[in-house]
């Protein structure tokens, strides 16, 4: 197996929000990538002491070691295991009701000598390369595919859309929404890499519209990781003035990319 990954943030000054794992187990069989994009809060409080950097290391931590050791557990019950166990560490201390809790995407992949496993919560992507070099995304669009009517204010948003049927979902406080996750199984010879992404680095497909998810898996296995986000932060500083593709979004995005050869 060869893997390649870089994690930068969007702004030096702060802390990456984001988190990125590769776990292998000691018996040799198989592996296991995790990312993690921590969801950054609008001014105002969270009901939590804790940061959300905090908040990603300890669940990336959880979901790293409940995958490479819990062989015999499903990815959503891994997911439900890692939340209750990051919740339970600052129930006592934090307001984890509050709809701004510390929270977080996620893409979990696993794989033996005879699957290759997916779960994908939120808006980062896995992109899967199959022997005949085509790329399938696996994505959880429910965010993507509510109007932007709906994502006018933030106050809205908590009210009536994150973690609420209709809306879309993170990994917060509560274990259940690892059941609300996009998840399946290939057989371990239909895959050949993968790559998981934040969507910080996915900018480049969905945001910039440089080219598909084929030719955005193109420059990360030929150019690696580091590539991509570079042209990345090239085209959100060409952008920066007009924001004709920015938009309302912050100029510079933490960005992770995991890339595996399996």
């Amino acid at each position: 197996m060869r893997t390649d990954l870089v994690s930068e943030p969007g702004d030096a000054t702060r802390p990456n929000e984001d988190f990125a794992g590769v776990g292998l187990p000691a018996s040799g069989q198989g592996g296991c990538v995790i990312v993690l994009d921590g969801v950054t809060p609008p001014r105002g409080g969270t009901g939590c002491l804790h940061s959300v950097p905090w908040f990603t290391a300890r669940l990336g931590g959880a979901l790293t070691e409940l995958t490479v050791s819990g062989r015999d557990l499903t990815l959503p019950e891994i997911l439900a295991r890692a939340i209750r166990r990051t919740a339970e560490a600052h129930a006592d201390t934090c307001d984890l009701s509050h709809p701004r809790t510390p929270q977080a995407t996620v893409v979990l992949t696993r794989w033996s000598p005879t699957a290759v496993e997916y779960l994908v919560l939120s808006d980062s992507a896995l992109l899967v390369r199959g022997p005949d070099g085509a790329v399938t995304p696996v994505l959880d669009d429910r965010l993507a595919r509510l109007p932007r009517s709906a994502l006018a204010t933030d106050a809205h948003i908590d009210a009536c859309l994150r973690n609420k049927e209709g809306g879309f979902f993170t990994a917060a406080a509560d274990p259940a929404v690892a059941a609300r996750a996009v998840t399946g199984s290939l057989p371990r010879h239909e895959v050949r890499a993968l790559a998981a992404l934040t969507d910080g680095a996915t900018r480049w497909t969905e945001k910039f519209r440089e080219g598909d998810w084929t030719a955005l898996f193109e420059v990360i296995a030929k150019e690696g990781a580091r590539a991509l986000v570079e042209r990345v932060r090239e085209l959100e500083t060409a952008d920066r003035a007009e924001r004709a593709f920015l938009g309302r979004s912050k100029t510079h995005d933490d960005a992770t990319v995991v890339y595996a050869e399996l």
